[in-house]
């Protein structure tokens, strides 16, 4: 198992460090780990199965049988 710090997970998921938190606080994003302190991170599992789970939906929403026809 791995753990990712805010730095590796901003690189990973393009998305800024406010984005990050408004997520978590909104229940969308994966709640970071306590490491002592005042350090956290992310399990690296949690992080792809979140990646994952967007590019599905990317997929589905661009899935031709789910766009509007233009006839």
């Amino acid at each position: 198992m791995k753990i990712f710090r805010l730095k590796e997970v901003t690189g990973m998921t393009g998305l800024a460090r406010s984005t990050i938190y408004k997520y978590i606080s909104a229940g969308t994003f994966p709640k970071p780990i306590p490491l002592g302190g005042r350090s956290v991170g992310w399990v690296q599992a949690e992080l792809h199965e979140w990646i994952t789970e967007k590019i599905e939906t990317r997929d589905i929403q661009n899935h031709p049988m789910n766009r509007n026809s233009v006839a």
